[in-house]
């Protein structure tokens, strides 16, 4: 039923349990995911948890139930598959060049301004020049709206962050954020220089993506990522 009628992934917004399993199941089934990905209870942190050190204890086709709280997760394991979930904050999926380490990091406006990337970056053995990132589908600075505080907090940890907004309203301070660009400039800054994606947007694009902003109620999309 709606808000939930499109594949919702997620487990804590209010959809039937069972459909949600259903939903998942369906996911690794239509592209062979190799495991169980391993879900997590999402909080706008910055804990990113090496699954390959805690291994899935959640069997396939259970109902989802409590997980461990984290907004990001990484592996050097095969077949493991980290995977975070969204409507309108930022997935960024990374790898290696080699393609021997994976991890999928949840950057809302708060994890991205705290240092989410960072700490994922930081589980990686190779170095951030072998390292490539992906960001996948978030809000767009079409439509992310935020207030002065916001702004601030961003520049107090990076100035550069200010060419991200642009002011709309000099009345009630308020700016249209880039999500993208600032963790584009993140990357850059710890040597990450390989980064693709980011011409997405999940609340204009109503047809692909669920969007928390565009209807408040509403399903989440998966980003995964492994490597065999």
């Amino acid at each position: 039923m709606a808000p939930f009628t499109s594949l919702n992934m997620g487990s804590r917004i209010g959809d039937n349990l069972m459909h949600v399993a259903q939903n998942r199941q369906r996911v690794i089934q239509a592209e062979q995911i190799p495991s169980e990905p391993y879900w997590l209870t999402q909080t706008h942190s910055t804990i990113v948890l090496d699954i390959s050190q805690n291994p899935l204890k959640t069997a396939t086709g259970n109902i989802p139930n409590q997980t461990a709280e984290a907004d990001g997760s990484y592996t050097n394991q095969p077949k493991q598959v980290s995977v975070v979930l969204t409507a309108d904050c930022l997935p960024v999926l990374f790898c290696t060049t080699e393609g021997d380490e994976v991890a999928a990091a949840h950057a809302g406006w708060r994890g991205l301004c705290n240092g989410i990337l960072e700490e994922t970056v930081k589980k990686f053995a190779s170095s951030p020049s072998n390292i490539i990132a992906w960001l996948g589908p978030a809000i767009s600075a079409k439509k992310f709206e935020v207030g002065i505080e916001v702004k601030e907090q961003f520049e107090n940890i990076d100035r550069n962050a200010k060419t991200a907004f642009k002011l709309i309203n000099p009345i009630e301070q308020k700016y249209l954020a880039d999500l993208y660009l600032i963790a584009k400039q993140r990357l850059q800054a710890m040597g990450i220089t390989k980064i693709f994606g980011g011409d997405f947007c999940t609340y204009t694009e109503q047809d692909t993506f669920f969007s928390y902003r565009r209807e408040n109620k509403t399903g989440r999309m998966a980003s995964m990522i492994w490597f065999e």
